[in-house]
Protein backbone atom coordinates (compact mmCIF):
# COMPACT_ATOMS: atom_id res chain seq x y z
CA UNK A 1 0.00 0.00 0.00
CA UNK A 2 1.38 3.54 -1.22
CA UNK A 3 2.00 6.32 2.06
CA UNK A 4 0.59 9.15 1.50
CA UNK A 5 -0.25 12.45 3.55
CA UNK A 6 -2.30 15.61 2.14
CA UNK A 7 -1.40 18.77 3.13
CA UNK A 8 -4.29 21.35 2.23
CA UNK A 9 -3.35 25.24 2.15
CA UNK A 10 -6.10 26.83 4.05
CA UNK A 11 -4.89 30.18 5.24
CA UNK A 12 -5.64 32.21 2.09
CA UNK A 13 -6.81 35.40 2.79
CA UNK A 14 -9.20 36.09 0.12
CA UNK A 15 -9.28 39.82 -0.38
CA UNK A 16 -11.77 39.62 -3.82
CA UNK A 17 -14.41 37.80 -1.55
CA UNK A 18 -14.63 40.61 0.68
CA UNK A 19 -16.80 41.31 2.51
CA UNK A 20 -17.90 37.84 3.10
CA UNK A 21 -13.88 37.40 4.62
CA UNK A 22 -13.47 39.87 7.07
CA UNK A 23 -14.07 38.06 10.03
CA UNK A 24 -13.41 34.57 8.14
CA UNK A 25 -11.03 32.54 6.39
CA UNK A 26 -11.85 32.46 2.80
CA UNK A 27 -11.94 28.25 3.56
CA UNK A 28 -14.85 29.18 5.99
CA UNK A 29 -17.05 31.00 3.76
CA UNK A 30 -20.30 29.00 3.76
CA UNK A 31 -21.71 27.64 0.81
CA UNK A 32 -24.66 26.09 -0.16
CA UNK A 33 -26.53 26.57 2.76
CA UNK A 34 -25.15 24.14 4.99
CA UNK A 35 -21.59 23.45 4.28
CA UNK A 36 -18.18 25.44 4.20
CA UNK A 37 -16.13 25.62 1.46
CA UNK A 38 -13.26 23.77 2.94
CA UNK A 39 -16.31 20.94 3.31
CA UNK A 40 -15.54 20.04 -0.39
CA UNK A 41 -11.96 19.39 -0.74
CA UNK A 42 -12.11 17.58 2.28
CA UNK A 43 -14.76 15.06 1.32
CA UNK A 44 -13.06 14.46 -1.47
CA UNK A 45 -10.00 13.01 0.47
CA UNK A 46 -12.12 11.35 2.71
CA UNK A 47 -14.27 9.46 -0.07
CA UNK A 48 -11.25 8.54 -1.91
CA UNK A 49 -9.74 6.88 1.08
CA UNK A 50 -6.62 9.59 1.85
CA UNK A 51 -7.62 10.09 5.83
CA UNK A 52 -4.42 11.62 6.93
CA UNK A 53 -4.62 15.36 6.41
CA UNK A 54 -2.91 18.32 7.47
CA UNK A 55 -4.92 21.47 7.36
CA UNK A 56 -2.29 24.41 7.04
CA UNK A 57 -3.97 27.66 8.32
CA UNK A 58 -3.52 31.50 9.34
CA UNK A 59 -5.76 34.44 8.09
CA UNK A 60 -8.76 35.03 10.58
CA UNK A 61 -8.87 30.81 11.14
CA UNK A 62 -11.06 31.28 14.43
CA UNK A 63 -14.56 30.01 12.65
CA UNK A 64 -12.37 27.69 10.34
CA UNK A 65 -10.68 25.92 13.14
CA UNK A 66 -14.58 25.71 15.25
CA UNK A 67 -15.57 23.88 12.13
CA UNK A 68 -13.17 21.27 11.57
CA UNK A 69 -13.01 20.32 14.74
CA UNK A 70 -16.78 19.90 15.43
CA UNK A 71 -17.26 18.68 12.16
CA UNK A 72 -14.06 16.28 11.19
CA UNK A 73 -13.06 14.26 13.66
CA UNK A 74 -11.81 10.81 12.46
CA UNK A 75 -11.17 7.59 13.40
CA UNK A 76 -7.62 8.59 16.50
CA UNK A 77 -6.90 4.86 17.14
CA UNK A 78 -6.66 4.19 13.50
CA UNK A 79 -4.22 6.86 12.84
CA UNK A 80 -7.00 8.95 11.28
CA UNK A 81 -7.29 12.54 11.08
CA UNK A 82 -7.64 16.49 9.79
CA UNK A 83 -4.95 17.99 12.03
CA UNK A 84 -5.24 21.82 11.89
CA UNK A 85 -1.46 23.07 11.55
CA UNK A 86 -1.49 27.05 12.87
CA UNK A 87 1.36 29.37 11.38
CA UNK A 88 4.37 27.93 14.05
CA UNK A 89 7.37 30.32 12.69
CA UNK A 90 9.84 27.81 12.82
CA UNK A 91 11.92 29.46 10.55
CA UNK A 92 11.65 32.62 11.58
CA UNK A 93 9.22 35.75 12.95
CA UNK A 94 7.33 36.00 9.89
CA UNK A 95 3.97 34.81 8.74
CA UNK A 96 3.08 32.42 5.18
CA UNK A 97 4.92 34.20 2.45
CA UNK A 98 3.54 32.18 -0.33
CA UNK A 99 2.12 29.04 -0.27
CA UNK A 100 5.77 27.16 -1.68
CA UNK A 101 6.75 28.95 1.63
CA UNK A 102 4.04 27.54 4.09
CA UNK A 103 5.15 24.08 3.24
CA UNK A 104 8.70 25.02 3.85
CA UNK A 105 7.77 26.68 7.27
CA UNK A 106 5.75 23.14 8.00
CA UNK A 107 8.32 20.32 6.44
CA UNK A 108 8.44 19.29 10.12
CA UNK A 109 5.03 17.49 9.63
CA UNK A 110 6.17 15.58 6.44
CA UNK A 111 7.41 12.66 8.24
CA UNK A 112 9.22 9.71 6.71
CA UNK A 113 6.50 7.06 6.23
CA UNK A 114 5.00 9.47 4.04
CA UNK A 115 6.12 8.20 0.16
CA UNK A 116 3.89 10.67 -1.52
CA UNK A 117 2.59 14.16 -0.66
CA UNK A 118 -0.88 15.72 -1.83
CA UNK A 119 -0.25 20.02 -2.07
CA UNK A 120 -4.02 21.14 -2.51
CA UNK A 121 -5.75 24.08 -2.50
CA UNK A 122 -8.72 24.93 -0.31
CA UNK A 123 -11.13 27.08 -2.01
CA UNK A 124 -12.74 25.16 -5.42
CA UNK A 125 -15.81 23.66 -5.92
CA UNK A 126 -15.36 20.16 -7.66
CA UNK A 127 -15.33 16.49 -6.83
CA UNK A 128 -12.30 14.42 -7.34
CA UNK A 129 -11.31 11.01 -6.65
CA UNK A 130 -7.32 11.15 -5.91
CA UNK A 131 -6.72 8.02 -5.86
CA UNK A 132 -6.79 8.17 -9.47
CA UNK A 133 -4.73 10.99 -9.51
CA UNK A 134 -1.94 9.06 -7.57
CA UNK A 135 -2.20 5.93 -10.11
CA UNK A 136 -1.56 8.50 -13.14
CA UNK A 137 1.44 9.95 -10.58
CA UNK A 138 2.83 6.08 -9.73
CA UNK A 139 2.49 5.10 -13.99
CA UNK A 140 4.70 7.97 -14.50
CA UNK A 141 7.03 7.53 -12.06
CA UNK A 142 6.31 11.28 -11.62
CA UNK A 143 8.13 13.71 -9.15
CA UNK A 144 5.61 15.93 -9.53
CA UNK A 145 1.84 15.47 -11.38
CA UNK A 146 0.21 18.86 -11.36
CA UNK A 147 -3.95 18.87 -11.96
CA UNK A 148 -5.06 20.83 -14.77
CA UNK A 149 -8.50 21.45 -16.69
CA UNK A 150 -9.46 23.15 -19.83
CA UNK A 151 -10.67 26.40 -19.81
CA UNK A 152 -11.65 29.23 -22.09
CA UNK A 153 -8.55 31.08 -23.55
CA UNK A 154 -10.21 34.52 -22.33
CA UNK A 155 -9.07 33.24 -18.63
CA UNK A 156 -5.84 32.59 -19.10
CA UNK A 157 -4.48 35.34 -17.10
CA UNK A 158 -6.31 34.27 -13.75
CA UNK A 159 -4.67 31.12 -13.86
CA UNK A 160 -1.26 29.30 -14.18
CA UNK A 161 -1.15 28.10 -18.33
CA UNK A 162 0.53 24.55 -18.94
CA UNK A 163 2.13 22.92 -21.98
CA UNK A 164 2.31 19.24 -22.11
CA UNK A 165 3.75 17.16 -24.57
CA UNK A 166 1.84 13.63 -26.28
CA UNK A 167 3.10 11.61 -23.47
CA UNK A 168 1.62 13.94 -21.02
CA UNK A 169 4.69 15.48 -19.54
CA UNK A 170 4.87 19.14 -18.50
CA UNK A 171 6.86 20.81 -21.52
CA UNK A 172 5.72 24.57 -20.44
CA UNK A 173 4.44 26.75 -17.81
CA UNK A 174 3.30 30.20 -17.53
CA UNK A 175 1.71 32.10 -14.41
CA UNK A 176 -1.18 34.14 -15.33
CA UNK A 177 0.17 34.91 -18.76
CA UNK A 178 0.37 38.78 -19.47
CA UNK A 179 -0.68 38.39 -23.38
CA UNK A 180 -2.40 36.54 -25.56
CA UNK A 181 0.90 35.34 -27.38
CA UNK A 182 2.05 33.67 -24.60
CA UNK A 183 -0.72 31.38 -23.99
CA UNK A 184 -0.21 28.10 -25.39
CA UNK A 185 -3.28 26.12 -26.00
CA UNK A 186 -4.46 22.67 -26.41
CA UNK A 187 -3.61 20.98 -29.66
CA UNK A 188 -5.92 21.18 -31.89
CA UNK A 189 -8.49 23.46 -29.48
CA UNK A 190 -7.29 26.99 -30.02
CA UNK A 191 -9.96 28.11 -28.45
CA UNK A 192 -9.16 26.78 -24.95
CA UNK A 193 -5.66 26.33 -22.82
CA UNK A 194 -5.41 23.69 -19.98
CA UNK A 195 -5.24 25.76 -16.16
CA UNK A 196 -3.32 24.22 -13.37
CA UNK A 197 -6.05 23.45 -10.87
CA UNK A 198 -3.45 24.32 -7.33
CA UNK A 199 -3.23 20.72 -6.45
CA UNK A 200 -0.11 19.08 -6.68
CA UNK A 201 1.53 15.59 -6.08
CA UNK A 202 5.04 15.02 -5.01
CA UNK A 203 7.29 12.18 -4.31
CA UNK A 204 8.15 13.27 -1.15
CA UNK A 205 11.98 13.69 -1.72
CA UNK A 206 11.00 15.65 -4.87
CA UNK A 207 8.69 18.26 -2.49
CA UNK A 208 11.28 18.39 0.11
CA UNK A 209 14.65 19.31 -2.12
CA UNK A 210 12.82 21.60 -4.09
CA UNK A 211 10.95 23.57 -1.45
CA UNK A 212 14.58 23.41 0.34
CA UNK A 213 15.96 25.12 -3.09
CA UNK A 214 13.43 27.33 -3.42
CA UNK A 215 13.72 28.77 0.60
CA UNK A 216 17.73 29.54 -0.09
CA UNK A 217 16.45 31.91 -3.45
CA UNK A 218 16.61 35.52 -1.97
CA UNK A 219 14.77 36.25 -5.35
CA UNK A 220 11.77 33.89 -5.19
CA UNK A 221 8.32 34.72 -4.69
CA UNK A 222 8.11 31.30 -3.12
CA UNK A 223 4.55 30.34 -5.07
CA UNK A 224 4.54 26.70 -6.53
CA UNK A 225 3.36 27.94 -9.91
CA UNK A 226 5.78 30.62 -10.94
CA UNK A 227 8.42 29.76 -7.70
CA UNK A 228 8.06 25.78 -7.60
CA UNK A 229 6.45 24.24 -11.12
CA UNK A 230 7.94 27.23 -13.46
CA UNK A 231 11.52 25.57 -12.87
CA UNK A 232 10.90 21.92 -12.06
CA UNK A 233 9.76 20.63 -15.09
CA UNK A 234 13.18 21.51 -17.23
CA UNK A 235 15.19 19.52 -14.42
CA UNK A 236 12.50 17.17 -13.52
CA UNK A 237 9.72 14.89 -14.51
CA UNK A 238 6.70 16.60 -14.15
CA UNK A 239 3.48 15.50 -15.52
CA UNK A 240 0.11 16.71 -16.16
CA UNK A 241 -2.86 15.17 -14.88
CA UNK A 242 -6.01 15.34 -16.86
CA UNK A 243 -8.78 16.22 -14.53
CA UNK A 244 -11.38 15.49 -17.41
CA UNK A 245 -10.73 12.13 -17.22
CA UNK A 246 -11.42 11.60 -13.38
CA UNK A 247 -14.79 9.67 -12.98
CA UNK A 248 -16.86 9.66 -9.78
CA UNK A 249 -19.05 7.19 -8.79
CA UNK A 250 -23.02 8.42 -8.91
CA UNK A 251 -21.44 11.42 -11.03
CA UNK A 252 -23.53 12.24 -14.04
CA UNK A 253 -21.81 12.86 -16.93
CA UNK A 254 -22.44 16.80 -17.43
CA UNK A 255 -20.83 17.11 -13.47
CA UNK A 256 -17.38 15.00 -15.08
CA UNK A 257 -14.55 17.61 -15.15
CA UNK A 258 -16.53 20.22 -13.11
CA UNK A 259 -14.51 22.39 -10.89
CA UNK A 260 -15.34 26.25 -10.28
CA UNK A 261 -13.04 28.82 -8.56
CA UNK A 262 -15.29 31.06 -6.45
CA UNK A 263 -12.56 33.24 -5.68
CA UNK A 264 -14.43 36.66 -6.19
CA UNK A 265 -18.28 37.44 -5.49
CA UNK A 266 -19.40 36.96 -8.84
CA UNK A 267 -17.82 33.70 -9.22
CA UNK A 268 -19.23 32.50 -6.11
CA UNK A 269 -22.63 34.09 -6.69
CA UNK A 270 -22.65 32.50 -10.19
CA UNK A 271 -21.24 28.62 -8.57
CA UNK A 272 -24.46 29.24 -5.84
CA UNK A 273 -26.95 30.25 -8.55
CA UNK A 274 -26.26 27.08 -10.66
CA UNK A 275 -27.10 24.57 -7.16
CA UNK A 276 -30.55 25.64 -7.51
CA UNK A 277 -31.15 25.67 -10.89
CA UNK A 278 -33.77 22.08 -11.44
CA UNK A 279 -30.62 20.00 -13.24
CA UNK A 280 -27.59 21.70 -11.69
CA UNK A 281 -24.39 20.66 -13.15
CA UNK A 282 -22.96 20.39 -9.77
CA UNK A 283 -25.43 17.99 -7.79
CA UNK A 284 -25.75 17.80 -3.71
CA UNK A 285 -27.88 14.71 -3.74
CA UNK A 286 -24.93 11.88 -4.93
CA UNK A 287 -24.85 9.68 -2.23
CA UNK A 288 -21.77 7.50 -3.71
CA UNK A 289 -19.74 10.65 -2.96
CA UNK A 290 -21.65 12.71 -0.48
CA UNK A 291 -20.24 16.54 0.98
CA UNK A 292 -19.73 16.12 4.76
CA UNK A 293 -19.98 18.86 7.07
CA UNK A 294 -20.56 19.71 11.09
CA UNK A 295 -24.06 18.54 11.95
CA UNK A 296 -26.34 20.79 13.93
CA UNK A 297 -29.62 19.82 16.47
CA UNK A 298 -31.91 22.74 14.50
CA UNK A 299 -35.42 21.59 13.89
CA UNK A 300 -36.84 20.74 10.51
CA UNK A 301 -37.80 23.97 8.37
CA UNK A 302 -41.45 25.23 8.72
CA UNK A 303 -43.25 26.95 6.47
CA UNK A 304 -46.36 29.13 7.83
CA UNK A 305 -50.00 29.49 6.09
CA UNK A 306 -51.93 32.04 6.85
CA UNK A 307 -55.77 31.78 5.91
CA UNK A 308 -56.60 35.58 6.90
CA UNK A 309 -57.60 36.51 2.99
CA UNK A 310 -54.22 38.27 2.21
CA UNK A 311 -52.00 35.89 0.33
CA UNK A 312 -49.53 35.03 3.29
CA UNK A 313 -48.42 31.45 2.47
CA UNK A 314 -44.91 30.85 3.12
CA UNK A 315 -43.23 28.66 0.21
CA UNK A 316 -39.94 28.37 -1.46
CA UNK A 317 -39.82 27.64 -5.37
CA UNK A 318 -36.18 26.27 -6.18
CA UNK A 319 -34.58 26.97 -3.24
CA UNK A 320 -32.17 25.24 -0.37
CA UNK A 321 -33.64 25.39 2.95
CA UNK A 322 -31.61 24.59 5.32
CA UNK A 323 -32.84 23.27 9.17
CA UNK A 324 -33.97 25.46 11.39
CA UNK A 325 -35.29 28.36 8.75
CA UNK A 326 -38.97 29.49 9.13
CA UNK A 327 -41.24 30.94 6.25
CA UNK A 328 -43.50 32.56 7.79
CA UNK A 329 -45.41 33.91 5.09
CA UNK A 330 -42.86 35.24 2.43
CA UNK A 331 -42.17 34.05 -0.98
CA UNK A 332 -38.45 32.40 -1.60
CA UNK A 333 -37.64 31.99 -5.38
CA UNK A 334 -34.24 30.80 -6.45
CA UNK A 335 -32.35 31.24 -3.39
CA UNK A 336 -30.09 29.57 -1.18
CA UNK A 337 -31.09 30.17 2.78
CA UNK A 338 -28.56 29.20 6.04
CA UNK A 339 -29.45 27.63 9.08
CA UNK A 340 -31.88 29.65 11.12
CA UNK A 341 -33.17 32.45 8.76
CA UNK A 342 -36.49 33.80 8.74
CA UNK A 343 -38.58 35.37 6.28
CA UNK A 344 -41.55 36.80 7.05
CA UNK A 345 -44.96 38.19 5.94
CA UNK A 346 -45.59 39.30 2.15
CA UNK A 347 -41.26 39.47 1.98
CA UNK A 348 -40.10 38.22 -1.44
CA UNK A 349 -36.69 36.96 -1.49
CA UNK A 350 -35.04 36.51 -5.34
CA UNK A 351 -31.66 34.73 -6.38
CA UNK A 352 -30.43 35.53 -3.08
CA UNK A 353 -27.83 34.06 -0.59
CA UNK A 354 -28.52 34.41 2.93
CA UNK A 355 -26.24 33.26 5.39
CA UNK A 356 -27.19 31.92 8.83
CA UNK A 357 -29.46 33.91 11.68
CA UNK A 358 -30.82 36.42 9.20
CA UNK A 359 -34.14 37.93 9.79
CA UNK A 360 -35.51 39.31 6.52
CA UNK A 361 -38.58 41.76 7.71
CA UNK A 362 -42.27 41.69 6.08
CA UNK A 363 -43.04 43.32 2.96
CA UNK A 364 -39.20 43.52 2.36
CA UNK A 365 -38.20 43.52 -1.13
CA UNK A 366 -34.11 41.19 -1.72
CA UNK A 367 -33.20 40.43 -5.20
CA UNK A 368 -29.52 38.91 -6.74
CA UNK A 369 -28.04 39.59 -3.13
CA UNK A 370 -25.88 38.17 -0.58
CA UNK A 371 -26.43 39.03 3.31
CA UNK A 372 -24.09 37.71 5.59
CA UNK A 373 -24.34 36.31 9.01
CA UNK A 374 -26.77 38.14 11.98
CA UNK A 375 -28.34 40.64 10.08
CA UNK A 376 -31.60 41.98 10.29
CA UNK A 377 -33.52 43.21 7.81
CA UNK A 378 -36.14 45.89 8.60
CA UNK A 379 -39.98 45.90 7.58
CA UNK A 380 -40.25 47.52 4.18
CA UNK A 381 -36.66 47.85 2.93
CA UNK A 382 -35.88 47.12 -0.64
CA UNK A 383 -32.46 45.58 -1.73
CA UNK A 384 -31.48 45.32 -5.60
CA UNK A 385 -34.00 47.04 -7.06
CA UNK A 386 -32.05 50.30 -6.84
CA UNK A 387 -28.23 50.84 -7.80
CA UNK A 388 -27.69 53.89 -6.72
CA UNK A 389 -29.28 53.33 -3.45
CA UNK A 390 -27.65 50.27 -3.07
CA UNK A 391 -24.03 51.55 -3.47
CA UNK A 392 -24.45 54.37 -0.61
CA UNK A 393 -25.62 51.55 1.76
CA UNK A 394 -23.80 48.33 0.80
CA UNK A 395 -20.96 46.43 -1.21
CA UNK A 396 -21.90 45.85 -4.55
CA UNK A 397 -20.02 44.13 -7.46
CA UNK A 398 -19.80 45.40 -11.08
CA UNK A 399 -22.39 42.91 -11.78
CA UNK A 400 -24.68 44.39 -9.38
CA UNK A 401 -24.69 41.63 -6.71
CA UNK A 402 -25.23 43.14 -3.34
CA UNK A 403 -23.31 42.01 -0.14
CA UNK A 404 -24.19 43.00 2.97
CA UNK A 405 -21.26 41.91 6.01
CA UNK A 406 -21.36 40.29 8.86
CA UNK A 407 -23.60 41.74 11.74
CA UNK A 408 -24.26 45.15 9.89
CA UNK A 409 -27.28 47.42 11.53
CA UNK A 410 -29.20 47.96 8.11
CA UNK A 411 -31.52 51.15 8.23
CA UNK A 412 -35.01 50.47 7.34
Amino acid sequence: MVKTLAMILAGGEGRRLDPLTRERAKAAVPFAGRYRIIDFILSNFANSGVLQVKLLVQYKSESLNRHVQRGWRLTAPLNQYVEIVPAQMRVGPKWFEGSADAIYQNLNLVTKEAEHIFVFGADHIYRMDVQQLLDFHLHKHADLTVAAVPIPVEKAQEFGVIEVDAEGRMVGFVEKPATREAVKTIPGDPARCLASMGNYLFTTQALVEEITRDAADPKSEHQFGRSIVAGMQQRRAVYVYDFATNRIPGQAERERGYWHDVGSIDDYFEASMDLVRPDPTFSLHNEAWPIYTAQSNYPPVKFVFKLDGEGRVGQATDSLVSEGCIISGGHVNQSILSPKVRVNSYARVDQAILFSDVNVGRRCRIRRAIVDKHVNIPAGTSIGYDPEQDRRRFHVTESGIVVIPRGMHVEG
